[in-house]
């Protein structure tokens, strides 16, 4: 998943994002920072949101059960992923990946999983908290193994 897939599916998704919430066009784009006239073009398929509009969109609704449907159940994890390519820094609790997640392999007191619907990578510790994410599957392997090695010592 790149930035442009997640524009053209959240662009596509927006009025299903509003109508979910209860909003009226006027107050959906004044929370996401928009002209009225631009949140119809994008509702209409005339235009796309651009990356800014989804970045915003995906963390004001990041409980919307449109967009977890789209993104799976940690939007702003995908978003992040794909803004910097990678996250190598432990980022905090998750859930262990009881839904939306696949185990791929497990070394140490790490396990990698993928995510169902994104497609991207993430390593969890013991307690669940993520270490790492990416959608480069090699490079996920091997930060496992660094991981698991540097926790031998």
């Amino acid at each position: 998943m790149d930035k442009q897939e997640v524009i053209d599916l959240l662009s596509s998704k927006m009025k299903l994002i509003r109508v979910e919430k209860g909003y009226t066009q006027d107050k959906m784009a004044e929370v996401l920072g928009i002209s009225k006239k631009t949140l119809v073009q994008i509702e209409k398929g005339r235009t796309q949101a651009n990356w800014t509009q989804v970045v915003a969109l995906c963390a004001l609704f990041r409980d919307s059960e449109i967009i977890e449907s789209v993104l799976g159940d940690s939007p702003l994890e995908v978003i992040e992923t794909i803004a910097h390519e990678e996250i190598d820094a432990p980022k905090g609790k998750t859930f262990g990946g009881k839904v939306w997640w696949k185990e791929i392999k497990r070394m140490g007191p790490f396990r990698l999983q993928q995510n169902l619907i994104s497609k991207h990578y993430r390593i969890l510790d013991i307690y669940d908290d993520r270490w790492y994410s990416s959608f480069d599957k090699e490079e996920a392997l091997r930060r496992l193994e660094e991981l698991a090695r540097a926790a031998k010592m």
